[in-house]
């Protein structure tokens, strides 16, 4: 009898077998395709499963996501932007497990809260910055679901001063200005001629003119909207995970700066914003937390 951790990502699936301490074993994972998504990630699955009895399933999305409903809609999955009923498609495929579903950034906040930077803290603020930019909130020592399961979507947070269109259909939200593949296509349009995050920080390292222009907006947008996002929760940690927040200096610089400059208020004083010690695994912890030890 195993218990399974899901991460959907707006790129890849990601899949192991969750143990009760929130780690993950024999890890697989998938590319997200054009067409076939769900016949992708079903593959996934069974393959990780192997035959054995699954008594749980964790899920970890990419938003938005309607849980009460069990459907994910992710924006940068096309496929499935108008909604895919995940909970039933992975209840059909294990019958017997139990099915527990949460968007990404709720999965990261629990993993950082119970594993991580903020081992203990009843109050914060947790960000994924990827593809996409997700987040999750912890207050008073309970996870903020919200109505549909979306509570603290912070990627949808207007940075003032930015008109950049968003997928969601809005202008200048934050994941628009400084997630990896907006910042990719930003500086893409103004001259730089690589591919991908990992190329744009590694570029931004080398000292190119416009991959520190990019990491310097992004961060900015970034330190802006959790100064805002800070004095809304009334929290003073917040720690930032993902694979494009590992870009470094270029994009931490601006985004420390940004965050003291607006985080003025008395309370928000000792506001302190870290690295997520989990990196790019919090989601798929936080999901084998949901399968194993559910709140």
């Amino acid at each position: 009898m195993v218990a399974i951790a899901l991460d959907i990502g707006a790129t890849k699936f990601a899949a192991g077998i969750a143990d009760s301490d929130g780690s993950v074993r024999d890890v697989r994972r998938v590319p997200v395709p054009e067409t076939g998504v769900w016949a992708a990630c079903r593959g996934l699955l069974e393959e990780v499963a192997s035959d054995a009895e699954v008594t749980a399933v964790g899920i970890g999305s990419a938003g938005p996501v309607d849980v009460p409903s069990g459907v994910t809609g992710p924006l940068n999955i096309p496929e499935w932007a108008a909604g895919f009923r995940i909970v039933d498609a992975v209840q059909k495929l294990f019958p017997q497990a139990a099915i527990r579903f949460a968007i990404d950034g709720v999965c990261l906040v629990l993993a950082e809260q119970r594993l991580g930077a903020a081992r203990g803290v009843s109050n914060v603020l947790a960000l994924t910055v990827s593809s996409g930019v997700g987040g999750g909130v912890i207050s008073d020592g309970r996870v903020v679901m919200g109505r549909t399961g979306n509570g603290g979507h912070i990627g949808h947070i207007i940075v003032p001063g930015n008109e950049e269109p968003c997928a969601c259909g809005g202008f200048g939200c934050l994941e628009a200005v400084a997630s990896g593949k907006s910042s990719v296509r930003w500086a893409r349009r103004h001259g730089w001629e690589g591919e991908t995050g990992v190329e744009l920080a590694a570029a931004a390292h080398a000292d190119d003119p416009i991959a520190l222009e990019t990491m310097a907006r992004a961060g900015t947008a970034l330190g802006t909207a959790i100064a805002s996002a800070a004095a809304l929760l009334d929290t003073d940690l917040v720690v930032v995970g993902g694979g494009f927040a590992q870009s470094g200096e270029p994009l931490w610089k601006p985004l420390r700066e940004a965050a003291a400059a607006h985080a003025r208020l008395t309370f928000l004083r000792e506001l302190r914003v870290v690295p997520s010690e989990l990196t790019d695994q919090a989601t798929l912890a936080g999901a084998a937390l949901l399968a194993t030890q559910p709140a």
